[in-house]
């Protein structure tokens, strides 16, 4: 692993446009799970110029039931939808929340995809997982919240301008954003912000003149706001908008679709990404699940001291309850080997979760809740844990974890 180098991630507000898609699919999920904590989503969204269509597939009581809508659940859902598009702010000629069009192509789960999946009291069946993949996670002692620097500074400078927005603290700035830092490394340290980039659409004027330099003054205050100050210099390097006007933006300016920023949702690039999205998708899928327990199973680890870095992957097959295999890698990092890793990781998963199946995931971090909806924006990872949100986020299995390598350096 280099000690000295340059790393960038980028991040993108909750108003681009494939993060509208995400914070729908979620508004979705959300509400579905909040009338049947059983139901099955796979809710795909779509959004353009004052359109916004859904795709998938669904199993919720309540909702659709022996493959007929429920009375006025196809209203409940054009509610959600537009009441999540106005929450993030689009009320523009080219994507107003009250004026899209709308439509709804969801409809019934593939009961062949049910039969894998569904758990069998008779025949003494686990649940399966969703489908076969590849999930990752991962941790690093860069920042207090254990994630790769670069990533959460692009995070949150987008965040503390949204708030600004909301707030009217910067009424100047519309929805739509991107972000990207770049830090130095120094003896695998960051030891300096190089570049920053801010895109941000923007009211009509605020591209020349005194407006454009007022624009720039925000930025660059809001930058300093969230980047420690020994990070930054008269070296590093500002591109505010650098392309110039940014009016037209959001789905009128790009299409949106669900899961497009999967890096973005992540690590930014900092670890490896088993290719799968996450919103839009109710917890039996464990391109959702098993990403969410791998973070927190690799959170843990870095909290307990037992490592600075580590990534976790786990492995699945469509139908089959227990992963096809567990990975831990510590970067050379750890004070255990990572065999003895992956046993204590596997020991405690049993005895904390119910195990690294769907089900042992599903209850053993009370996944099956509309908790989803504050993920599909500014990362799934890095977040405070809080009552149900976001609860692979907790450090709870660090004292566990420490006595189960012990235990396995016990001698025989």
């Amino acid at each position: 692993m280099r000690s000295d180098y340059l790393f960038t991630s980028e991040s993108v507000s909750e108003g681009h446009p494939d993060k509208v898609a995400d914070q729908i699919s979620d508004a979705i999920v959300d509400l579905f799970l909040s009338k049947d904590p059983e139901a099955r989503i796979a809710c795909e969204t779509l959004t353009t110029t004052q359109l916004v269509v859904l795709a998938g597939e669904i199993r919720c009581k309540g909702v659709y039931e022996n493959g007929a809508w429920v009375d006025g659940a196809k209203e409940e859902i054009e509610a959600v939808v537009r009441a999540k598009v106005k929450a993030i702010g689009y009320e523009q000629d080219g994507f107003h929340w009250e004026k899209f069009e709308f439509i709804n192509r969801l409809h019934g789960q593939s009961a062949h995809i049910a039969q894998g999946v569904d758990a069998d009291a008779g025949a003494n069946k686990d649940e399966g997982a969703g489908d076969q993949g590849i999930m990752f996670g991962f941790a690093c002692d860069e920042t207090p919240d254990l994630m790769p620097a670069t990533l959460y500074y692009s995070h949150k400078i987008l965040e503390r301008m949204a708030a600004d927005r909301h707030s009217g603290a910067a009424p100047f700035l519309e929805p739509d954003a991107k972000s990207q830092v770049t830090l130095r490394f120094a003896d695998g340290v960051p030891v300096a912000a190089t570049a920053i980039v801010v895109s941000t659409q923007h009211a009509p004027g605020y591209d020349e003149g005194a407006k454009e330099a007022e624009l720039h003054a925000y930025v660059k205050a809001a930058i300093a706001a969230v980047i420690p100050a020994h990070l930054l210099s008269d070296e590093t390097v500002y591109h505010i908008n650098p392309t110039g006007s940014f009016e037209i933006g959001g789905p009128d300016g790009d299409a949106g679709l669900t899961g497009r920023k999967i890096i973005v949702d992540t690590y930014g690039g900092a670890a490896p990404h088993g290719g799968g999205a996450f919103s839009g998708k109710d917890p039996t899928k464990v391109d959702r699940s098993a990403a969410y327990v791998s973070r927190y199973l690799a959170k843990n680890v870095v909290a307990a001291g037992l490592a600075t870095r580590c990534t976790i992957q786990l492995a699945y097959a469509i139908g089959v309850a227990r992963p096809l295999s567990l990975y831990v890698d510590t970067h050379g990092t750890g004070t255990a080997s990572d065999a003895a890793l992956e046993a204590a990781i596997a020991k405690v998963a049993q005895d904390k979760l119910g195990g690294l199946t769907p089900r042992g995931i599903r209850t053993g971090l009370g996944l099956n809740k509309p908790i989803y909806g504050p993920s599909a924006a500014y990362g799934h990872f890095g977040r405070k844990a809080q009552g149900d949100f976001f609860p692979w986020e907790r450090t709870d299995l660090v004292e566990a974890l420490k006595a189960a390598v012990a235990e396995a350096h016990q001698p025989a």
